[in-house]
Order: C-alpha cells, then sequence, then structure tokens
C-alpha cells in the first residue's frame, strides 16, 4: 500500500543510477581508504604471528569470550532501544513538561567515559557502596551483585543509548504527520498507528543508531572492566600490555573485526531499499503535539528514572570525591588547560567527520553498487576496534609513512576521524534517505552542475542529520582516552587523560574536578545543538 494510505510503503529499489561524478567518489574512495588503515594493521600484525596464537583461536575460552562480547553487544542494543524510543518520541512530538531539558539531559550520559561510569557505580552499587551504607538502617544488609555481565549490561545501556537517541531524533523530526493522521483516520489507535506507521519509517536511523550501540559495546574497555566481564576487547588489552610482541593480540582482534562483518550484514538486511520520503508535493506540514494528559506525569517520571541512573548516579558520586578533595586540599592544577584541549579537538574532530561524512552518505543512498557496498562497509571497522588498536595502528602508520607527523595534532585529528567516523556517518546518512532524488534530479535537469546541486539543495536539506553527526563525535572526541594518551603532542592533556591518570593511581577526588568539568562543558554545547535542531525544524 502507498505511503498516503497511512500504512507503511513496501519495499521499492531505487531506479539504476549513472556511478556518480567523481567529486563525491573521490573523497568517499578516500574516507574509505582511511578507514582501512587499522584493518591493514591488524593484517600485517597477525600475519607475523605463531601457529600456537591462531591456534589460541579454536580455545574454549576465546570462544567463551566471543560468545560473552556478542551477548552483551546484543543485550544492550535491545536495552537502548527500549530507552530510546519512548524517549526521543515523549521528548519531540508530546507536551512533555521541560521538553528542552529533557533533550539535552537525556543524551549527556554519552559524554561520561565507560571507565568513569563503572567506577562510579561499583562505588554506589558495589558491596559497602554508598547506596547499601544508606540502606543499612533499613535492614538492607547487602544488594544484588554489581559484578558481571548483569552490571556491565546496566551501565553500557544507560551510557550509550544517546546513540540512538541522536539518530532517532532525526529520523523522527522526518516523518511526515499525514502519514499518521490517515492511520487514525482508518481507526487505528495511537499505540498501533506508533508500531505500525511510524517506527517502520524509522527503520534507517533504528538500524544506524542500533549498530552503533552495538559496535561500541564490543570495543568498549572501561565498563567491562571495571565491571569484572571478560569480553574480547578486555583479552586484547591483556595481550598488548603483557607481551611485547603484539601479533597475537593481533589475531585476537581480527575475531573483533568477524564480529563486525557479522553485525554490518545484520544491519543492511535490517534495512528495507525501499524510500523513506513522501511521495506527494511539497514540504512535510509539523507534526501535531500529542497531548499525553494524566501520562504526562509518569513519562516525566520515567524521564527522570533513566537520568538519575545514568547522569545523577555518576555525577553524585563525582561530587561526592570532589567534596572530600576539597576538605583534603586535593590540588586541581592544569584543569582549564585541559578542559581547553579537549574543547578544541573535539570541535575540530566534529567538524571535520561530518564533512567527511557526505561524500560517503551520497554514496551509500544514492549509488547502488558492490564499490558503494564497500564503502559504507569499511567505514566501521575503526569504531568496533579497541582504541589502543587504532592508537597502535596510526603510531605504526605515521612512524612508516610520515614520521614527520608523529605525535602532532594532524595525527590525533586523524586517529579520532578514524574511531568515530561512523557517528557522523549514521546522522547524515538518516537525513539522506529522506531526501527525494527528484529534488536534485530536477535541479539538474535546469542545467545545474552536480556540485552545484549537492552546495545549494542538498547540503541545506543534510544540516539536522550535520549536526546530530557532529553532536555524536564531539561527545565521544571529548571523552576519548587511548588514542590520545598514545598520540597526542607532548604535554597535550586532555579532560579525559587528567581523569584517567588520577583514577590509575586511586586519587579519586583529584579525578572528580576534570570529570565534572568534562560533563559540564559538553552539556553547553549540546543544548545550543538541541536548541537549533529545533529551529531548524519548526
Amino acid at each position: 500500500m502507498s505511503l498516503l494510505t497511512g500504512l507503511p510503503a513496501r519495499a521499492q529499489r531505487f531506479p539504476p543510477r549513472r556511478r556518480g561524478p567523481a567529486f563525491v567518489w573521490l573523497p568517499a574512495l578516500a574516507v574509505a581508504g582511511a578507514m582501512a588503515i587499522p584493518l591493514v594493521y591488524l593484517l600485517v600484525r597477525a600475519a607475523q604471528a605463531d601457529a600456537d596464537a591462531w591456534r589460541d583461536l579454536t580455545r574454549d575460552s576465546t570462544l567463551t569470550l566471543l560468545k560473552n562480547t556478542a551477548l552483551l553487544a546484543l543485550a544492550v542494543t535491545a536495552g537502548s532501544i527500549a530507552l530510546a524510543l519512548p524517549t526521543v518520541w515523549l521528548t519531540v512530538r508530546t507536551d512533555l513538561p521541560w521538553r528542552r531539558f529533557w533533550s539535552v539531559v537525556m543524551v549527556l550520559p554519552l559524554v561520561i567515559p565507560s571507565f568513569v561510569g563503572g567506577l562510579a557505580f561499583v562505588a554506589a552499587l558495589g558491596p559497602r557502596g554508598s547506596f547499601q551504607r544508606l540502606l543499612e538502617p533499613l535492614g538492607v544488609e547487602s544488594l544484588p551483585n554489581i559484578f558481571g555481565f548483569e552490571g556491565a549490561w546496566l551501565a553500557l545501556t544507560l551510557f550509550s543509548y544517546p546513540y540512538l537517541l541522536l539518530t532517532l531524533r532525526v529520523g523522527l523530526r522526518g516523518v511526515d504527520p499525514a502519514l499518521e493522521e490517515a492511520s487514525r483516520a482508518l481507526g487505528a489507535g495511537p499505540w498501533r498507528t506508533f508500531f505500525r506507521v511510524v517506527v517502520p519509517q524509522l527503520r534507517v536511523p533504528l538500524a544506524a543508531g542500533a549498530l552503533l550501540v552495538a559496535l561500541y559495546t564490543i570495543s568498549d574497555f572501561g565498563a567491562v572492566s571495571m565491571l569484572r566481564f571478560d569480553t574480547l576487547t578486555r583479552a586484547i588489552f591483556v595481550q598488548h600490555q603483557s607481551s611485547f610482541d603484539r601479533s597475537a593480540a593481533a589475531v585476537l582482534s581480527l575475531l573483533l573485526v568477524a564480529l563486525v562483518v557479522v553485525l554490518l550484514t545484520a544491519e543492511a538486511l535490517s534495512r528495507s531499499r525501499g524510500r523513506y520520503y513522501t511521495s506527494g508535493a511539497g514540504s512535510p506540514r509539523p507534526p501535531r503535539v500529542i497531548r499525553l494528559g494524566r501520562w504526562r506525569w509518569p513519562a516525566t517520571a520515567f524521564l527522570a528514572l533513566v537520568a538519575i541512573a545514568a547522569l545523577g548516579v555518576p555525577v553524585g558520586v563525582l561530587l561526592d570525591w570532589l567534596v572530600r578533595g576539597l576538605r583534603a586540599g586535593e590540588p586541581f592544577s592544569g584543569i582549564w588547560s585541559a578542559a581547553w584541549h579537549s574543547l578544541s579537538v573535539a570541535a575540530v574532530a566534529g567538524t571535520v567527520a561530518a564533512a567527511a561524512a557526505i561524500p560517503v552518505a551520497i554514496v551509500v543512498v544514492r549509488r547502488r553498487s558492490m564499490l558503494a557496498a564497500l564503502v559504507e562497509r569499511l567505514s566501521y571497522f575503526g569504531f568496533a576496534l579497541p582504541g589502543i588498536v587504532v592508537a597502535l595502528s596510526l603510531v605504526f602508520f605515521s612512524l612508516k609513512v610520515v614520521p614527520g607527523l608523529y605525535q602532532s595534532w594532524a595525527v590525533l585529528i586523524f586517529a579520532y576521524l578514524v574511531l568515530f567516523f561512523p557517528q557522523a556517518l549514521a546522522g547524515v546518512r538518516a537525513a539522506m534517505v529522506r531526501i527525494k532524488p527528484s529534488v536534485e534530479e530536477a535541479a539538474r535537469g535546469l542545467g545545474r552542475s552536480p556540485p552545484w546541486v549537492t552546495a545549494t539543495i542538498t547540503m541545506p536539506l543534510l544540516l539536522p542529520g550535520l549536526i546530530s553527526g557532529f553532536a555524536l563525535v564531539f561527545l565521544t572526541t571529548m571523552k576519548e582516552l587511548p588514542a590520545t594518551l598514545l598520540l597526542a603532542p607532548i604535554e597535550f592533556d586532555t579532560l579525559a587523560t587528567k581523569v584517567w591518570l588520577a583514577a590509575d593511581e586511586a586519587f579519586f577526588a583529584r579525578a572528580a574536578a576534570p570529570a565534572l568539568l568534562l560533563i559540564a562543558l559538553a552539556a553547553i554545547p549540546m543544548a545550543l545543538l538541541i536548541g537549533r535542531d529545533k529551529q531548524i525544524r519548526d
């Protein structure tokens, strides 16, 4: 049935298209080549491994690590969808009280480093933690065990669901409300309309966000380490730290690459090749604000509960540590210079990644070919690998190819691009699929050149996706650690590195100030970006 009936459209293949102009393909291929550098490094290292390293892949312990990693990724992705879908609907489509406030607050857990969040959860919910001490007068002698799979799942779900939130926000604002109105006119209730009409139209941003969550989960080291759950990433870090020969770690990393291939294939199969833009003329009307009525306060309580768990617990623990540090006269030197370093590299990395995502998104969405599929697949590998693997690959690359750039700003920004490019691509692609090809084709039919059409028509329509992609890369760059430690110029501290160095030496009070400043600085641009996004869409 067509889109105008109010029911989801059946998948319709795009008509065959020409290969496309060089000004799109050349930068897209260059980006894909850059993303392939860690994979090439792993293959070179793995080729140098001995037979014992390869035999280790078939051991029961290795297969257990693979099973743990896959199960955790699946569980965290499911939990993130369960949190992100209702949250984005409440903050975009309803008359929820303080909607702008919740739009910002619900994204902020993304900026909390996973090792800081894991450590805070242990301090609050672990044995003899803050919560247990508070409940002791009530006769509660122990809390459920926070360590292991359950604790890792809880922490990673709370810290990674904003990936889905930001991509779904772009997608939901692009859904034509006429589809929902037609469905309601045909007798469907609000819940049936949401699940049968709205959710299918969110398939691309939902798949893109879910892929980001799954890739983030399998590459995480901080939370699983603090909560004592063995995954492939944790084993790879141990291999890197305990052996001078990193070939065995490279072989183990190839298992992560194989898991990435499985995830990318599943994500591609889940995406329809149908169109997600309206076939009628004109622009979609602004959606009608849905009145929650008596459900306003239960909905607010739901968001408050998630925010308390994802943001309140870590921030509360950090504030407790900060107060103790101030009372003890703990020095907090170098925080402001570290804050400037964090903001500057995050802004540059976000801008570069969003700009690089434009040609790749055009190729992926508009050009159906094996080469376009390869470009898309290569774009995701850096994000799924542990940061230390990507950092070491770029150390190897810079020393062998451009030794003059080692430990320079250029290599550091390049590392952030490799690590976080999929986050920018997810936002831009979610916006790209909603642009009618007929709009671009009409401009070309009037004699406009492809670069002119891209600059004056496609780019303005991509702006919400570019904002979303920039925000994702900005936030995750602010908290990134391994690449910064290995590739940053000498005496180039960031807030994340100051937190890590203090926590690694068990100076938790000293780690609290930069961690809280990191969260506060991330909140300001996030509020501006969401406000700008609202102005664009409204």
